[in-house]
């Protein structure tokens, strides 16, 4: 494969802020994490005694989108001062209680994906946790104001479907769920 052009060119800062960082290569304009912050998106799967698989997922308004946006679970690794050698498993424990109210007993590393790398240099760290135990409420920090919801898989694509007819929002990283096959579903 052959590397574009632009790769070999020196990388400007044209504009750093607290949490990102547009950045330009060449003809080639991006925005990436400052501070080498990173994030964690969990798939979050919970059980019923019957058997019912339900995926724990969040929504909240997003201002660059000016919308509710339904999603996973997810937040940035790191962020904090002193926390910059946070691991994702760590980051990804601490929010998925922070927005859900659920602990994981098990978190599972699935690899690292980039939702938007023509524009965006930023990689996530996706997870996925099981055998959950409700330990509290969620809904974020304070100023945060997530909404938990609890969907049972066979009933995720109409949810979805319902949420896009209200005008909202949907992540890329539901896409996965809504692949037959993605979670072991039939």
């Amino acid at each position: 494969m052959e590397k574009d052009r632009d790769a070999d060119l020196p990388e400007e800062v044209m504009w750093e802020g607290r949490f990102i960082t547009t950045k330009k290569r060449g003809r080639w304009e991006y925005v990436g994490r400052a501070r080498g912050i990173r994030a964690a998106a969990i798939i979050a799967l919970d059980e019923d005694a019957d058997g019912t698989r339900h995926v724990i997922l969040v929504s909240q308004y997003r201002v660059p989108l000016s919308r509710f946006s339904l999603e996973v679970p997810a937040g940035l690794v790191g962020d904090d001062a002193g926390g910059e050698d946070e691991s994702a498993l760590t980051a990804a424990a601490r929010e998925l209680e922070e927005e859900t109210g659920y602990r994981a007993a098990k978190l599972e590393v699935l690899g690292e994906f980039y939702s938007s790398p023509g524009m965006v240099s930023e990689c996530f760290t996706l997870l996925k946790a099981t055998s959950l135990e409700r330990i509290g409420e969620g809904g974020g920090t304070e100023g945060e104001n997530i909404t938990v919801h609890r969907v049972a898989l066979r009933d995720l694509s109409r949810f979805v479907a319902e949420w896009r007819r209200a005008g909202h929002a949907v992540d890329v990283r539901i896409a996965m769920l809504l692949t037959p096959g993605y979670l072991g579903e039939d």
